[in-house]
C-alpha cells in the first residue's frame, strides 16, 4: 500500500481479528479447518498430521504459513487465497457500534494492521462498515522483507511500517488483542492498547474483564484519548 508521508499526529494501527470484530465465533474456527485441510491436501497427510504441523508451525514461527513455506516449499499467495476463500463469511462479521463510533472520533491517521490477506481483510471492512474510518490496510502481502514474509510479531517488520508512514516509532500505537504482538511494539518504541472486548474466557483464562487495557509505563495522553473515547 502507499503511505502518505511526513504528516503531524499519531499514526495508530489497529488489529482486525478479534480487536475490530469477532472473529471467534466463525472465521478463527473456519479458518482452522480450511487450513488444516489445505495441508491435508497439498502435503497429502492425514488429519491428524495435519493439525500437528498447523499448531507446530503456529508456535514454532507465529504464523503456519511462515512454516509452511521454510520446511514444503509452499506458495504464500496461493495458501492465503485458498485458506480464506471463507464462504458465508459476510453475514457473520459483528462488531461493536461503540467502538466504531471511537474510532471515528479519535484524532490522527488510522490503518488497519494485520497478518491476514488484504482481500479478506477487504471484505471484512466492507462487511462492518468502516473501511472509510481507516487511511489504509497493511496486510500480510506488505509485510516481506529482503524476500521473506515477517508478520506480526516481528520487530523489524513494525519498524518499517513506520519508515513508510514517515514517523519515528514513537508516533505510532498498536491496538491489539495480542500480548505477544504488543510486546514487539514496545520493543521499538511503540506504545499499545489492548484490545480485550471479544477476549475468550474460555480460551485466556487470564484475560482480565475490561474491554480495553495497558501497561503502565505506556499510558499517555494518546492512549487516555482512546481509553475516554472506549469508555
Amino acid at each position: 500500500m502507499r503511505a502518505t508521508a511526513g504528516r503531524a499526529g499519531t499514526v495508530w494501527l489497529f488489529d482486525l481479528d478479534n480487536t475490530l470484530h469477532d472473529a471467534g465465533s466463525f472465521v478463527f474456527p473456519a479458518l482452522k479447518l480450511s487450513m488444516r485441510g489445505y495441508i491435508q491436501q497439498q502435503l497429502q497427510v492425514d488429519a491428524a498430521e495435519a493439525q500437528r504441523l498447523n499448531l507446530t508451525y503456529w508456535h514454532r514461527y507465529g504464523a503456519t504459513l511462515l512454516g509452511l513455506m521454510r520446511h514444503h516449499g509452499v506458495d504464500a499467495a496461493h495458501f492465503l487465497h485458498e485458506t480464506h476463500r471463507l464462504p458465508g463469511l459476510e453475514p457473520t462479521v459483528r462488531g461493536h457500534r461503540h467502538d466504531f463510533s471511537a474510532l471515528a472520533r479519535l484524532p490522527g491517521r488510522k490503518f488497519i494492521l494485520t497478518n491476514a490477506p488484504r482481500a479478506y481483510a477487504l471484505r471484512v471492512l466492507g462487511a462492518l462498515g468502516i473501511g472509510h474510518l481507516f487511511d489504509g490496510v497493511f496486510a500480510i502481502e506488505d509485510m516481506a522483507m529482503f524476500g521473506q514474509l515477517r508478520p506480526k510479531p516481528d520487530a523489524r517488520m513494525l519498524r518499517r511500517i513506520a519508515v513508510r508512514l514517515g514517523v519515528p516509532p514513537g508516533r505510532c500505537v498498536l491496538v491489539e488483542d495480542t500480548l505477544v504482538h504488543q510486546q514487539s511494539a514496545r520493543r521499538v518504541g511503540m506504545g499499545t492498547v489492548w484490545m480485550q472486548r471479544f477476549a475468550r474466557r474460555a480460551a485466556m483464562p487470564d484475560v482480565a474483564s475490561p474491554r480495553w487495557a495497558m501497561q503502565p509505563a505506556y499510558v499517555d495522553r494518546r492512549v487516555r484519548a482512546l481509553r475516554q473515547l472506549l469508555r
